[in-house]
């Protein structure tokens, strides 16, 4: 007897994690989130590190989580019943990342004349998912000059060029 498992919430690629009930400004965590939208895992726990807010804490938290789940916390496949492969951590993009407003403590301060303003201490719920792409591509460099083009005193561009002229130029195309 008993209910059947509930399916992944997460693709054949998608790995994610959820923090609930953090002590941060839905608002503020909205702000640091942006920041790191779109970007790779990789990339955005770089990005975080260097962030001086309490919310980026908490969302580098959960972005680690996520990245862990995707290396070791794959769910069982459909067919086969085995576990799914893990995904490359290097691979991993921000696909959906929210930040949703959790409940707030209700606290009372005292003022002058015997009335009591409010405070509102709010709290949010963070949720990232990743999914595994195609690897970035790697930046392309441009060639530096040789130590024989620096000693005649050619920048790296004229050096690049008088290496170009010099080959031989495919057959076929008109000059």
């Amino acid at each position: 007897m008993g209910k059947d498992k509930s399916p992944s919430r997460f693709g054949q690629n998608q790995c994610g994690a959820t923090a609930k009930f953090v002590r941060v400004p839905p608002r503020k965590a909205r702000l640091v989130m942006d920041a790191v939208r779109g970007k790779y895992a990789t990339e955005a726990l770089a990005l975080l590190k260097f962030v001086p807010n309490e919310a980026a804490r908490e969302i580098e938290n959960v972005l680690k989580s996520a990245v862990a789940n995707g290396e070791n916390g794959r769910p069982l496949d459909a067919e086969s019943g085995r576990q799914l492969p893990p995904l490359v951590t290097e691979n991993l993009r921000l696909v959906d990342v929210r930040v949703d407003e959790g409940p707030r403590i209700k606290r009372m301060q005292p003022r002058a004349h015997g009335r009591a303003y409010s405070i509102l201490k709010r709290m949010c719920h963070i949720s990232v998912i990743l999914e595994e792409v195609a690897p970035k591509p790697k930046p392309v460099r441009a060639a530096a000059a040789t130590r024989r083009a620096r000693a005649a005193g050619r920048p790296a561009a004229a050096s690049t060029l008088k290496q170009a002229e010099s080959a031989p130029s495919p057959a076929g195309q008109a000059e």
